[in-house]
Parts: C-alpha cells; structure tokens; sequence
C-alpha cells in the first residue's frame, strides 16, 4: 500500500404579503417541531379537564347558544344544522405570476426624475439601471465604468461563472478512504464546506447540506469494527494560501470567515446553526477529529494524502451546483463562493487558489461575452478590500438573467442567480432591510438584490419590477459614506424604480 505523502426572469417578485409568509426566520434556518408521545394518565387527566371546561361552558352560555356552536356541538354528539356549518378553509398558494409581455419601458428622462434628487449622502456613487429586454442603452447611469470595491456583490462574478463553466447538477463530495496501516483512514475533502455535523433530521445554515453520520456509518461498516488510530485529512484539492489578499484574521472570531481549504464541517462554524458565529481557525483538523471521535476512538489526526488506488470506505456529496449558488447568494455566505471559485478553476485547468480562482472566473465571464474591463479580484467572495469592479459589469452579469426570453443562450443559465437573490423584508441579507413601517417600505417584497458591505463600501445589485409590470436591472456602488447611512439610501434608489413608471 502507498505511503501517506505531506500535504501540501420575467416572472414577478415577491409582493409584501408573501413576504410576510416567509420573513418569521433567518435565512438558512428552518423551523423545527418536537413531538412527544403523551402517557396514557395524562391524557385521561385531558379528557376530564375537556369535560369540566364543556360544563362550565353550558351553564355560562346556554344551551342554545352551545347547540348553534358547529364545533362544540360535533364535540357532544349533537346535530348540526347546516346553517350554520363554517364555510371551507381557504387554502393560501402563493405563485409567481407572469409580468406583462406589453409593460411600457421606461424613458431615460423618467428614470433620472426619480433617482438624481436621491443620490446625496452617498459619497462616490457609480451606477447603472437596464431594461434587460434591451440592455444595450442604459435607462440611467453614474460612471458606470469606474472600478469601485463591490464588497459582497463580487459573488454575482463568481456565481454567473459557476453557473457558465459546470453542469448545474455538479456535486462536491466529501470521501473517506482506507489508510496506509489497518488502524488508519484518511479523510479527503473535496470542496463542500456545507458539509454538516449535525445529526440527521437537524438542518445547519446550509438547506440539504450532506451529514457527517452519513459519512460515519459507511466507514463503520466498511472497515467491520477494526481499530481505528489516526485519521489523516486530505486537504490537496485546493493549493495556495489559506487567507487571500485584503482578508483580516480577525474576522476568524468574528464570523466572516475561516482559512480556506476543501474540508470543513458547518462552514467551519463552532455553532452549526449560527449564520454569523465564530469560525475556527483550523477547519479540516476539526473535521478529522469528528470523523475520529463518531468512529469510536480517541484517534491522532495528521495531515496527509490518501494512497494511490486506496479503497473508498464512504462518500457523500453536496447539493447540486444550483442549490449551492442560491445559499452563497442569499446569505452572503463567503467561503462557500470560495469554494465555487475554486471549482471554476479546476474546470478551467488552472490552481485551485485564490488567483487561479480569480483568473478562471474572469475568464469564463469574458468567454461569455460580459464585459469584465476594469475587473480585478483578489478572491472570489469580495471580502477582500482588494477588489475592484465596474456597476457595468454586475450589471451586465444580471442582464442576460433577467432577459425575457431565452432568445440569449445565457437566460436559461444563468437565470437561478435571480432565484438566489434576497427579497426585501424577507430573506437573506436584506431580511432586515425595506421593512414595514420604514422609508423604504414600498420596496418590499419588490426588490431582490446582491448587498455588498465593507467599511466605506456599500453596494446592491439585482432587479425590481416597477408599478407598471416592467423587470429592471440596477447596480449601484457607492465608496467612502459608513454604511450605516449608505444602505437606507442605496435602497431609498431601488425603492424609487419600484415606485414609478419613469415615463
């Protein structure tokens, strides 16, 4: 056996009353229900606590006035009378509706009315608004081409190149192979840092994120109770650094991220179920201790590659792609655009690090015809304060998304980006954004938008339909003011398309 080497659309939004549907918990959790079975004693005890409540009822209503109420009446054995039956429940179905094929476009003129005298307080504000039906002029634009730090909003680059260069079913795998002695494993990691340490049934923040008890009970079976003392982690999918240009430790503890490589549970969150929470600074260590600790032993965990031709003992995989686009968009969620950076690179034959990440993205991007001039990136998840990019080219990343038909070979691709983008007032990072009762109320459940959030660098980028049915792309980008006064007026922007019909 070989040695263990060193490692090395044209549908409509949301409106505010569906969002109000979805907006009772924080994206990426779902809520839970624990059922008990009750004993026996209790429920007799139930049963004759009804029973006293039914009495008190008729001696203070009256029994004609118990006799017309449907439900306590069923409850006795009494007749009903039809009359007074309740009608059918109504049955809430919410559905996107087709906007109107006919909706008239906004003019320029219009579209400058209704945003020009809202662009105060927002320092160096570059921008773009598009009618994806025809993308080519601008309804309104503020230095479109000026490079800004777009913060966050760097994932639509990397979403659209992931969606662009693999197949929409692509899966990221987690393996567990046998190890250079009978008393060892080595655990490969393939790139899915959704991969949960929860027990099955529990949902992390990552929505049908494989489980590492999976993983578990495949290797215990294969390896038919033999000991087990180490566990080595196979981390040489990915190469390079492990923290990119411009990112800050200290964001480790403060949840933004974790050094990144191919094996992590949770995101490499110390909490599984907390969005925010602090990361840990040696994820794949983590990883193989968990596997070592379900496996039954106190084992050692070292760093290694698997042998060549090792047995496979357990495998699990990830989402598809397409789900996977959707979590990073709508949390915002760093490392897992990383790693679909890193999957771009590898289709594209080039390291899988953060430059060959960057590189292969722009690629794609411009192989696909979308502009990326004036583009530099120093990671794929735009927490560095490196990056670069125009409003253009989010824009021009949106259009073909957005575009009515299909008659553009990119719609049907790249079209699960808008899926993925948080609703106002209602998912993501903008659940807490254009709420009721606050200025920007109207826009609620109208827009959807990539946020993008730095210290000095706010952007957003999406779409929104304005009153007469007619779908908007807008990107605005705005370096210098503090975000806490950026962002309402970012939206205050979005929230004026909603608003008018701009002719």
């Amino acid at each position: 056996m070989g040695q263990v080497a060193p490692a090395s659309t044209g549908e409509a939004l949301l409106t505010a009353s569906e969002v109000d549907q979805r907006s009772e918990g924080r994206a990426g959790e779902r809520p839970t229900s624990h059922r008990a079975e009750v004993p026996r004693s209790r429920r007799i005890l139930t049963r004759a606590l009804v029973v006293l409540v039914v009495l008190a009822l008729l001696g203070g209503l009256g029994t004609a006035a118990v006799l017309t109420a449907p439900t306590l009446a069923r409850t006795l054995g009494l007749p009903v009378s039809a009359a007074v039956d309740p009608p059918a429940p109504v049955v809430f179905s919410p559905q996107l509706a087709a906007l109107p094929a006919s909706a008239p476009t906004p003019t320029p003129a219009g579209v400058a009315a209704a945003l020009d005298g809202r662009t105060a307080g927002l320092g160096d504000l570059t921008g773009v608004v598009l009618d994806p039906a025809s993308p080519q002029t601008p309804l309104w634009s503020r230095n479109p081409s000026e490079p800004q730090v777009p913060a966050s909003s760097t994932k639509l680059l990397t979403a659209a190149a992931a969606l662009l260069s693999l197949d929409p079913e692509t899966r990221l795998a987690t393996t567990v192979t046998a190890g250079p002695t009978p008393d060892s494993v080595v655990l490969v990691g393939g790139g899915d840092v959704s991969l949960s340490s929860l027990p099955d049934g529990r949902e992390s923040v990552y929505p049908g994120a494989a489980h590492l008890d999976d993983l578990v009970a495949q290797v215990r079976a294969a390896r038919g109770g033999q000991p087990l003392a180490t566990v080595y982690v196979d981390t040489s999918r990915y190469s390079g650094p492990l923290l990119a240009p411009g990112w800050d430790p200290v964001d480790i503890a403060g949840g933004n991220l974790a050094p990144m490589g191919p094996l992590m549970l949770d995101g490499a969150r110390l909490d599984p179920t907390a969005l925010d929470g602090a990361r840990s600074e040696t994820p794949a260590q983590d990883a193989g201790a968990a596997l070592g600790e379900r496996l039954g032993g106190r084992v050692t965990v070292r760093d290694g590659t698997a042998p060549a031709g090792a047995a496979v003992l357990g495998r699990v995989e990830s989402p598809p792609l397409t789900e996977l686009v959707h979590t990073a968009m709508t949390n915002s969620d760093n490392l897992l655009a990383e790693a679909l950076g890193r999957e771009v690179a590898i289709r594209e034959n080039a390291p899988a690090s953060f430059e060959g990440a960057t590189t292969s993205i722009r690629r794609v991007l411009a192989a696909n015809g979308i502009d990326t001039t004036g583009v530099t990136t120093s990671d794929a998840s735009g927490l560095s304060t490196e990056n670069r990019i125009p409003a253009a080219t989010l824009a021009s990343v949106l259009a073909p998304a957005a575009a009515p038909t299909t008659t553009d070979p990119r719609t049907a691709t790249l079209r699960p980006i808008l899926d993925g983008l948080p609703i106002a007032a209602g998912t993501g990072t903008l659940v807490d954004r254009y709420t009721a009762g606050s200025t920007n109320a109207d826009g609620r459940g109208w827009v959807r938008a990539k946020t993008g959030t730095l210290t000095g660098t706010n952007a957003l980028a999406g779409v929104v339909s304005d009153t007469d049915g007619r779908l908007l792309v807008f990107a605005f980008m705005s370096n210098g003011p503090d975000p806490v006064g950026a962002r309402p007026r970012l939206d205050a922007l979005a929230t004026a398309l909603r608003g008018c019909g701009c002719r």
